[in-house]
């Protein structure tokens, strides 16, 4: 169906329940400004810049989300990635073309119509993401007080305008930053007291007064054990983590932006330099730094990494197992198994997954309506299609249902 610049089945209808691990919110133009404290007005701003809005942050101006009011989008699966037997959505752009762009919908900003959307789409539930979220921490790495405001601000509208859990369908994700610990075991408490069953947490080191380090270490062990106590899901969100200043070192850029929509990097250098990876470095603290050897019941789940990083980094935990284990609490490919619930982000051959981790671990997740999700989002079921049923159904979102505690 095309309406609105949107493509996809109508009310397709699958034989199991679907949860779909990755949908986006677009904020409104005061989610990062309404409920800031009166001590940190003005460290968000949004200015007009040659005829464009722009989101400044401490009067530093930010590209990396080239449209802050998202008015005008990127059409949901612009970049052409679609799967299934079918191939791309008809309507999508080619791959490593600039996407079309739409006016935006009510259902990207408001839960109601969205509910309605994902009615007509086929999705039973979703974890609904913000979109401004990626843009705070890193350009707040100077001042952790000012970086717990804005997500406390931005947590406060996003409650009072979707709920953390809207009609037990709509499943928001409130940010919590560990640049304050005692802020962070706040803003833990108050966002389960309303209902948030799994929040977001910046996947890269926690900027610090103290300088910048991992949220595994022993010294943020507190928070992990509310985090336990309180049985929430971690959500690990692709986002600005900084490694972007690896990249802009060698092009003597100067600055650690990320562009969005435009090069950032000469390809031939692009396409031979090292792998840069926050989440792999941060699977690998997670399990060389113990947090999830002392809190086994926590629950890790990394949305929207390309799956491309997950069978080498399996590969390295079994060499690990076999011959590393004296490094490790205890096996680090079973605490993998135990402790992270991986988002099949893209993967075009699901079955092979299934050969080194459990299917009740393995999630589906379409990142509706970004350009470099899907534009129809459950398409993915195509994909699952030849597999036993009930693994197609834990995959398209039993998994996910039952680590967020949903029928």
């Amino acid at each position: 169906m095309a309406e609105d610049g949107l493509v996809y089945m109508k009310e397709r209808r699958l034989p199991y329940p679907t949860f779909d691990a990755d949908n986006h919110m677009y904020e409104n133009k005061d989610a990062l400004t309404k409920f800031i404290p009166k001590e940190f007005d003005g460290v968000i701003k949004y200015v007009e810049i040659n005829g464009r809005t722009k989101v400044a942050i401490k009067d530093k101006l930010s590209d990396y989300i080239p449209n802050p009011t998202f008015n005008v989008v990127a059409v949901p699966g612009g970049y052409g990635r679609e799967h299934g037997p079918s191939g791309r959505a008809k309507g999508t752009d080619a791959p490593g073309e600039k996407p079309r762009i739409m006016p935006s919908v009510d259902a990207f900003f408001d839960p109601e119509p969205r509910l309605e959307l994902m009615k007509d789409m086929g999705i039973d539930r979703a974890l609904m993401w913000p979109t401004l979220a990626s843009v705070v921490e890193e350009r707040l790495t100077d001042d952790p007080d000012a970086a717990c405001a804005v997500v406390h601000a931005l947590n406060e509208w996003m409650y009072e305008h979707w709920t953390y859990n809207y009609s037990d369908a709509i499943f928001a994700t409130p940010i919590i930053s560990l640049a304050r610990m005692d802020k962070a075991i706040e803003e833990l408490q108050r966002v389960h007291e309303r209902g948030a069953r799994v929040f977001l947490l910046r996947v890269a080191p926690v900027p610090t007064y103290t300088g910048r380090k991992s949220f595994a270490l022993p010294q943020f062990d507190p928070f992990w054990e509310l985090v336990s106590e309180l049985d929430v899901v971690v959500g690990m969100h692709s986002g600005d983590s900084g490694y972007q200043r690896y990249i802009n070192d060698w092009e003597g850029l100067g600055d650690r932006e990320f562009r969005a929509f435009v090069g950032n990097g000469a390809p031939g250098f692009l396409a031979l330099m090292s792998e840069k990876s926050n989440l792999v470095d941060a699977m690998a603290s997670i399990l060389g730094h113990g947090v999830a050897s002392r809190f086994p019941t926590l629950k890790f789940a990394p949305v929207e990494f390309e799956s491309s990083w997950i069978r080498p980094f399996v590969s390295k935990l079994q060499r690990a197992s076999e011959k590393q284990s004296v490094l490790f609490d205890e096996d680090p490919y079973e605490v993998f198994k135990r402790n992270v619930w991986v988002h099949i982000f893209h993967d075009p051959d699901p079955a092979s997954l299934l050969d080194i981790l459990p299917a009740d671990h393995l999630m589906y997740g379409s990142d509706f309506p970004h350009p470099e999700g899907m534009g129809d989002p459950l398409g993915y079921s195509e994909v699952v299609e030849n597999l036993p049923l009930e693994t197609q159904a834990l995959i398209m979102g039993g998994s996910l249902g039952k680590i967020m505690k949903v029928s």
